[in-house]
């Protein structure tokens, strides 16, 4: 959870993991998995303890963070927690040519992913989708609507998930 707030910006909003007990938050709100684990999902909840806002994704997909500034922005006016709304960054130019990974601080495998590539030696240049909302939008479009990471950009080859053996068979590894 450190690594999604810091993706977030600086924000200064109350923030919790079901961390410890395990599980016991997520299954009072309905998204523990029988397996052990929950789903990605996002509750907001006011100063008064009124769920505001709920936003449940698979455990692979990323939810978009905008919509959830949009979420606190409204809030701001009547909560005191919040503090602190970090405004969208720009969008900077998609860089092309190349390894081009889309990706986030806190996705597990784009962490794989850089580790791989770190292993074998390749330059990649990477896009955080969580700062850069030109990626965002062009990652939902290869990603029909979805905001998945890794995305890769591949010399104009677009690969929607981390497969090292096609990434290889695509480099000539």
């Amino acid at each position: 959870m450190k690594a999604w707030a810091g993706s977030l910006g600086g924000i200064e909003y109350p923030l919790l993991s079901d961390f410890w007990p395990h599980g016991e938050v997520a299954q009072r709100y309905g998204v523990l998995r029988p397996e052990g684990y929950t789903e990605r999902a996002i509750f907001v909840i006011d100063h008064e303890g009124i769920v505001r806002y709920i936003d449940i994704h698979d455990i692979d997909d990323q939810p978009d963070n905008q919509v959830l500034f949009d979420v606190l922005t409204r809030l701001a006016a009547t909560n005191p927690a919040v503090k602190h709304i970090p405004e969208p960054a720009p969008g900077e130019p998609l860089p092309h040519g190349g390894i081009v990974m889309y990706c986030n601080v806190w996705c597990p495998d784009c962490t794989l992913a850089r580790q791989w590539f770190k292993s074998c030696d390749l330059t990649v240049t990477e896009v955080d989708v969580s700062k850069n909302p030109l990626a965002a939008e062009q990652v939902r479009k290869w990603n029909n609507g979805n905001l998945t990471t890794p995305t890769f950009d591949i010399d104009g080859i677009i690969l929607t998930s981390f497969d090292k053996n096609r990434i290889s068979e695509i480099l000539g590894l």
